[in-house]
């Protein structure tokens, strides 16, 4: 039985993780499962953003670890499987479409690695988010030590890697990690709203958008504002342009087909 259900909402992928009487608790089939729905979000031209989300009253309480320790120890990383995208985006091939997630209750480790990883999220106000790996013997692997400096500042990701202490959803939302704190509750409703507003804009400009920001982040300012002009030049071309143009001359919103 899997633990990850998706579904088809218009445009958008809903991918919810479920497995709450483990607290949602990261195995080797999670893992797999949730790297296949990231691949059906790429892959369907239909889906044009996903909302990522958990069922009970916690994101995640963190991994299996007694199924993941020799991993860890192999020096080989996640047991990433050809056909799927890396949920870290460490290994595997980068998303070409963004995903919002909404987290609640405990969000630990891969939970926020994950995050670090995603492009718009939404907490509830009762999350608590922690790196407990130092308590565990190990040190994170999915991103945190790479990320959480760069989006939280360095000694605030220092403060957490190396202790293991939680923080609040408002000290997430001030160090700007998520960008919304709403009632418990209502994360995943809040979510889906920031979903149906991507879903609305232009397919190709939004991919257009995430490669250009992933692309500087590997390389010089110069290269990057290369790249970028490039890459415009057909999305440019294409009619979904040519009907952004249309609607704003009619002042009316723009109807986006994704080619």
């Amino acid at each position: 039985m899997s633990h990850v259900e998706t579904s088809v909402q218009g445009h958008i992928l809903d991918i919810q993780i479920r497995r709450s009487e483990k607290f949602n608790a990261l195995s080797l089939e999670m893992y797999h499962d949730l790297c296949r729905a990231l691949a059906e979000l790429d892959s369907n031209p239909q889906l044009r953003v996903a909302v990522l989300h958990a069922e009970g009253k916690h994101f995640t309480a963190g991994v299996e670890l007694d199924e993941w320790a020799s991993h860890f120890g192999s020096g080989q990383g996640f047991p990433f499987q050809e056909g799927g995208v890396d949920i870290f985006g460490l290994t595997g091939p980068r998303r070409r479409k963004p995903v919002v997630q909404a987290v609640q209750g405990y969000c630990f480790t891969w939970g926020v690695e994950m995050m670090l990883n995603m492009e718009v999220r939404i907490a509830a106000d009762d999350t608590q988010f922690a790196m407990l790996e130092v308590q565990r013997g190990l040190y994170p692997c999915g991103g945190a030590t790479l990320r959480l400096p760069q989006q939280m500042g360095w000694a605030n990701a220092q403060r957490y890697l190396l202790t293991g202490e939680r923080w609040s959803a408002a000290e997430a939302y001030r160090l700007g990690l998520v960008q919304e704190v709403v009632p418990s509750g209502q994360q995943y409703d809040v979510a889906m709203k920031v979903a149906e507003s991507i879903a609305r804009a232009a397919p190709l400009a939004v991919e257009g958008v995430m490669k250009a920001v992933h692309f500087a982040v590997h390389h010089s300012e110069s290269e990057a504002i290369e790249q970028m002009f490039t890459d415009l030049v057909p999305v440019m071309q294409s009619e979904d342009a040519a009907e952004g143009i249309q609607s704003f001359v009619e002042r009316r919103e723009a109807i986006f087909k994704g080619c």
